[in-house]
């Protein structure tokens, strides 16, 4: 018997996808079942072949001309006859993939992508230490709404422990505040007071009987609101999505009510995980209320920073903490990738997506992080590691990387502010260059696993509903992600692994961390290496806005970062500062 030809394999693949979509419903009808319903199996009937007909629009030479345009190559006319020869097989291809129709969105690719190189092992600088031991001093706890609404998760914690303060008291402040501010900041999608009261209830009676969880124990907490919580609807911002009620709660929810957290509010965010504007309008900054306060976990940090909640959840593809924190004043640490486990929250990018604190201190990251540390199996991406951190370490004997490029201009005074805190905190400088890499191939992953990931929504037109559409927002940049070629994409991944390899190893060569300005080259870079990364304020402008810098450490070492954002904390202290909403 003779092997068959790819001819052959592919006219039966075709015919194959055609019998399967024989009694399919339209596509519209499918999308739309199918964020009614997120949680429910893939049942619905593929889309016609009917809507994606292969001689709708006949291919002609001119056609592949006019597609080298867009993928930079070109080809000689008698190419282009030979293309135009077998391209309807590949078209087939393309229709028998459809046909089988939309994935819900948290499923994965089967390329699982890992932030340590093969045959390596992490390596840090911080060894040992439970990051819920050996606390400092609280001191006594304050009897105003005003102090506890703005005293840290790790001050709480033990009020709590000692019974200074109620789980109730500090819920119904929370609760109130929301509602008080929400009409300003906008910040809140929804309030989840019923099932709040309940776990602060059972909070205090587990506190009364000496039942202490940790130090999140009783303290309350907003998620972004594209975290699943079971019952309670999960809109991931956009309008589209007004109506998705999952049946499940996330893994970090999970956690988090596991440590004895009490969860207030779903917050809001861009749509979609981008910029500040969601379909209830524009999340705003509470150190400006006229200003957005940036995406896309723009409600995490705006209620984190007006003190409505003590700590929150973000999450992070390119920035969306870092650049929060960064416009709020608040602190955010965003772990290596795989360190917490992402099923039951919205995928953008399989290979990106990363689940973060953002508080209001450093250390208050730290017990944040140590509640929801872990893998689970249905993040094929997440993997156990340890999160070794002690608050009575200091950071002498550090070694900081940095350049002095990175510090020049006045805009970088409040950089440099952190070198110089560093220093006095007795970590050690050392100037570094940075390997020559041209980040801007990194960001291929990204448009097209976002676009990939909304692919119903750009099929069904649904994606006419979200709030932003200017030219830079997500419906077109989905739309424009169908013209970049899947050999470029193979390509950027190759790119991508050069990079983590040079990065994995500059941080291993004779420093511990680098500090350096939040916005750069190495945002970029470090999100499509996995690397952590700390950003803490820094200082205060001379027009009231906030401003921050970034701490970048190796992979699973963000017990350094914390041991040396704790000491800058120190030595600046200006994270107390609060916003005044009272105008």
């Amino acid at each position: 018997m003779t092997n068959p030809s790819r001819r052959d394999l592919l006219t039966k693949t075709a015919t194959i996808a055609a019998i399967g979509a024989a009694t399919a419903y339209a596509y519209p009808t499918f999308a739309t079942q199918l964020i009614r319903q997120p949680d429910e199996p893939n049942s619905s009937p593929p889309p016609s072949t009917d809507d994606i007909a292969l001689d709708k629009e006949q291919i002609t030479t001119n056609t592949i001309l006019e597609a080298e345009k867009l993928a930079g190559i070109s080809f000689t006319l008698a190419e282009r006859e030979q293309i135009l020869k077998t391209i309807e097989e590949q078209r087939s291809v393309l229709a028998a993939r459809i046909s089988q129709g939309m994935l819900p969105n948290q499923v994965p690719p089967a390329t699982i992508f890992q932030a340590l190189p093969p045959n390596s092992k992490p390596q840090r600088a911080t060894l040992s230490g439970n990051p819920w031991e050996n606390l400092p001093s609280p001191g006594r706890c304050p009897t105003d709404d005003m102090s506890l609404a703005f005293a840290p998760v790790w001050k709480l914690g033990q009020w709590l422990k000692r019974r200074e303060v109620t789980s109730t008291r500090l819920t119904t402040l929370a609760l109130t505040r929301l509602e008080q501010y929400d009409p300003t900041l906008h910040c809140v999608i929804q309030l989840t007071k019923e099932r709040a009261m309940q776990q602060a209830k059972r909070a205090d009676q587990e506190l009364d009987a000496r039942q202490w969880r940790g130090p999140l124990h009783g303290v309350p907490w907003g998620a972004k609101d594209i975290i699943d919580t079971a019952g309670i609807s999960t809109t991931w911002g956009a309008a589209a999505y007004k109506d998705r009620v999952p049946n499940k709660d996330a893994y970090v929810v999970n956690r988090l009510e596991e440590a004895g957290a009490v969860l207030v509010a779903k917050l809001a965010l861009g749509a979609l995980a981008y910029g500040d504007i969601w379909f209830g309008g524009t999340c705003k900054n509470p150190f400006d209320p006229e200003q957005g306060s940036s995406g896309s976990s723009a409600g995490s940090a705006s209620a984190t920073a007006a003190g409505l909640v003590p700590f929150t959840l973000g999450t992070e593809t390119y920035g969306s903490i870092v650049s929060r924190c960064m416009r709020c004043g608040t602190t955010g640490l965003r772990p290596t990738f795989g360190r917490v486990a992402r099923n039951g929250v919205m995928a953008l990018c399989w290979t990106l997506d990363k689940i973060g604190p953002i508080c209001r201190s450093v250390l208050d990251t730290a017990l944040v992080l140590h509640a929801i540390n872990g893998s689970d199996p249905l993040d094929p991406s997440s993997v156990d590691q340890p999160f070794t951190f002690d608050a009575s370490q200091s950071a002498k004997g550090l070694r900081v990387g940095y350049n002095q490029e990175w510090f020049k201009g006045e805009s970088a005074q409040f950089d440099r502010a952190a070198l110089r805190a560093v220093e006095k905190a007795g970590a050690t400088l050392v100037e570094i260059e940075l390997p020559e890499i041209n980040s801007t191939p990194l960001l291929i992953p990204l448009f097209v696993e976002a676009a990939a990931a909304f692919e119903d929504l750009t099929r069904s037109n649904l994606d006419d509903q979200l709030s932003w559409q200017d030219d830079d927002a997500w419906p077109n940049s989905f739309r424009q992600a169908w013209f970049i070629p899947a050999i470029e994409l193979v390509q950027a991944d190759r790119i991508r692994r050069q990079t983590m390899e040079l990065m994995h190893k500059r941080m291993h060569d004779n420093i511990d961390a680098i500090l350096c300005p939040a916005f750069g080259n190495l945002l970029l870079i470090t999100n499509a290496t996995g690397h952590p990364s700390l950003v803490l304020r820094t200082g205060m402008r001379d027009d009231g806005h906030p401003v921050g810098t970034t701490l970048i450490g190796r992979l699973f070492d963000e017990g350094t970062l914390c041991r040396l954002g704790m000491a800058i904390e120190s030595v600046l202290d200006v994270a107390d500062i609060r916003p005044d909403l009272t105008s």
